[in-house]
């Protein structure tokens, strides 16, 4: 088995809470597992009121502390090919802001150095040059919107999609090895049945629900109905893993919030199923759900 699997993301931590249980499982696995992070998290919000002075308008060190949390959490999942896309700091968190639906956007002032601000043929260029190398044959990103808008997000989707494309083309920049055609492209998604189940399960035990701020009838974006779903990884096996590297990113994630008080069997349920909508490729086989139980469903076990 030659399987590789890449993922592009925005900031630490959106691997891990997205598909900290696949990375794992794919790891124990033995299959290839490359993650590419296009900004250090330089503006996120700080939870850790002892580091507070690291925040942007203030030493503006939180990127550099993030890049040590995102260290940690790859060593919890055992995923040991990861880097900066462009090396670290090449491109800065762009910040975001709320709407009035419950989604995020770009600020009023972005600055010019940010990866929301960067000409996409730069950083897809980078990236094509990174799947060139790695040969991924499944490629996992965000959909058009960023599953919830934060301009980042939009970005590293605009990115991972284009730079597929380009690393695709022989005669497009044959400086950079030799051109590879990813297989199968994903984004990632949440199981609006899932999430309706979770919170029925949660309010019967009377646990504390940290989806009960959602309208679950005129749901966000982010969740997405079955028939838009392609692909579930079973990851329960892996769940504690994934919560140690939510853990790991200790200055984004409220380690002691709802979400780690829930009880093994909710949250190893919450946590260890993660879903895919089939950006680019044939669906492979599937269970009764209509949906396939492994990325690399289709593709043979072994590739150049």
């Amino acid at each position: 088995m030659n399987h590789r699997l890449m993922l592009v993301h925005a900031h630490p931590d959106d691997e891990a809470i997205n598909n900290g249980a696949t990375m794992a499982k794919y790891v124990a696995e033995g299959r290839g597992v490359t993650l590419v992070t296009c900004t250090l998290g330089e503006e996120g919000e700080i939870l850790v009121p002892e580091l507070a002075s690291l925040a942007a308008d203030q030493e503006d060190g939180l990127g550099t502390h993030r890049v040590g949390e995102l260290a940690a959490a790859m060593k919890e999942l055992g995923v040991d090919d990861h880097r900066f896309l462009g090396g670290p700091g090449r491109y800065r968190d762009s910040g975001m802001e709320w709407d009035d639906t419950g989604h995020a956007r770009p600020m009023a002032t972005v600055r010019d150095d940010t990866f929301w601000k960067a000409d996409l043929a730069e950083p897809a260029t980078l990236l094509a040059e990174v799947i060139r190398e790695v040969r991924p044959q499944v490629l996992v990103t965000y959909d058009e919107f960023g599953n919830y808008g934060h301009p980042d997000h939009i970005q590293a989707h605009r990115v991972a999609m284009y730079g597929a494309s380009l690393a695709a083309v022989p005669s497009y920049r044959p400086d950079l090895g030799p051109a590879w055609d990813v297989a199968k492209i994903y984004w990632v998604a949440m199981s609006l049945t899932q999430i309706r189940e979770e919170t029925r399960m949660m309010k019967e035990r009377g646990i504390e629900n940290p989806f009960e701020n959602f309208d679950l009838d005129n749901p966000p974006k982010f969740f997405v109905p079955d028939d838009a779903i392609a692909a579930v990884v079973d990851g329960t096996a892996y769940a504690d893993q994934k919560l140690a590297a939510m853990r790991a990113h200790q200055t984004q994630i409220a380690v002691d919030g709802p979400f780690f008080a829930l009880s093994n069997s909710i949250g190893s349920h919450i946590w260890g199923r993660e879903f895919y909508r089939l950006a680019k490729g044939v669906q492979g086989p599937v269970d009764d759900s209509g949906w396939e139980t492994d990325l690399f469903a289709g593709i043979d076990g072994a590739s150049a």
